[in-house]
């Protein structure tokens, strides 16, 4: 029976018209899905191949679908991470005329994994601490945009190696809400599904022998409230001191940017009588070494990711002895000389493994440890070589690559 779709997307891509739509997801055939890990969901949810990328499709209520579909918009806008809005494909009908669910679309976030397939793979035993940090400086970093979550847990996140932790994603915002400011206590009960959440889904990962021995899930669902508070207060609380320590204004804005964190503007007061002076961050924007890398070099990396290689770029410059020049300058020349022919040294075949800023890396630290082993500094390119076949040989692809075995598929749950 002929359709009438309707496709709602900033930017729609033909391509969506040569898809199935008049077929329940769940029945789409093999030669357009795209068999990658996907976590627990309440819908129907299918990778699927389009115009040489991946997609995600999700069927679900029409009202809901636009309503997340604007949200996801929303947070691009405010550069909080977070899966990409495609678009919302409703008037779908079977063969024999009958209503199908619309279907929600965004992109697949290469380089990512939903947290169960991490804990299928062999991990480091500290693992699980670091996950739920990410979630943490994710549930600060909307908070911040005043953005309601609800449903906060680690199935509704995706996950990307960050230099030695993890950046987070948001990828389910269907319970979400955005508002000017979230007041203290929407932020507290966000805080509390999110560690009543997590303790639960550690506990299913200890259930099925996936979590290592001795971890106490309680204890690390408390560990999400504190570090959230944490990085909260140092975030937005406020700060006094005597006029005759003004520099304290500078360290503040320091200790921010140590964070990762711009200051876009502070609140600075003082008492009556002029002796007390009251500093606080009104604008805090997160990203602070990407940007610069990003304005430096062109690359686009995770935050921690970023810290690293402007470390080794510093590195560069005094061990060439440019510290006074043009920083733009210098950092080209790393950028053609360094970071460049390591990442193209390593063969074309494994380099859907990591992504390149996770690569180097993982190079630089694989130097550091040959090096010290032996004494002497290893070569760049020899200490390539060697991470390349003592490494990088052995890893997981983490990349988006089309024909995984079905294996690796984790069942769909439907509600």
């Amino acid at each position: 029976m002929p359709q009438s779709l309707q496709i709602t997307a900033a930017a729609p891509d033909p391509a969506l018209l040569d898809l199935p739509w008049d077929v329940p997801l769940e029945e789409w055939p093999d030669k357009v899905l795209a068999a990658l890990p996907r976590g627990i969901s309440r819908h129907v949810v299918r990778f699927v191949k389009m115009s040489g990328r991946v997609i995600a499709i999700k069927e679900i209520g029409e009202t809901v679908a636009f309503r997340e579909y604007e949200l996801l918009r929303a947070l691009q806008r405010l550069r909080v991470p977070s899966v990409v809005p495609v678009g919302v494909v409703n008037g779908r009908r079977d063969a024999s005329g009958e209503r199908l669910e619309t279907c929600l679309v965004t992109q697949h976030l290469q380089f990512s994994l939903p947290y169960r397939a991490l804990f299928s793979q062999q991990l480091q035993p500290d693992t699980t601490t670091r996950l739920v940090d990410a979630l943490a400086v994710l549930m600060v970093r909307l908070h911040l945009t005043g953005f309601y979550w609800g449903d906060v847990s680690l199935s509704n996140t995706l996950f990307r190696r960050d230099a030695e932790t993890f950046a987070a994603f948001l990828v389910d915002a269907e319970t979400g809400d955005l508002h000017d400011r979230l007041s203290d206590g929407q932020r507290a009960y966000d805080l509390e599904v999110a560690r009543v959440n997590v303790i639960g889904e550690l506990m299913d990962l200890e259930a099925g022998e996936l979590l290592e021995s001795g971890v106490d899930t309680v204890a690390i669902g408390a560990a999400l409230v504190e570090r959230y508070t944490e990085l909260w207060d140092t975030l937005t609380g406020a700060e006094s001191f005597s006029t005759g320590e003004r520099w304290r204004v500078a360290a503040r804005i320091e200790q921010l940017n140590s964070l990762g964190f711009d200051v876009g503007e502070l609140d600075i007061t003082t008492d009556v009588d002029g002796t007390t002076v009251h500093i606080q961050p009104k604008v805090v924007d997160a990203g602070h070494h990407a940007r610069r890398l990003m304005r430096l070099t062109g690359l686009d990396v995770q935050e921690n990711q970023a810290r690293r290689m402007l470390n080794d770029l510093d590195s560069y410059a005094a061990a060439a002895d440019r510290q006074g020049e043009e920083e733009e300058f210098v950092a080209h020349d790393w950028l053609t000389t360094v970071f460049e022919p390591a990442v193209r040294a390593v063969p074309r075949e494994l380099r859907g493994k990591l992504e390149p800023a996770q690569m180097f890396h993982e190079i630089l630290d694989h130097r550091w440890y040959i090096s010290s082993e032996q004494g002497r500094d290893v070569p760049l390119p020899e200490a390539v070589a060697s991470y390349v076949e003592k490494v990088l040989r052995a890893r997981p692809d983490e990349k988006a690559v089309l024909g995984v075995s079905d294996t690796a598929v984790l069942p769909v749950v439907r509600d």
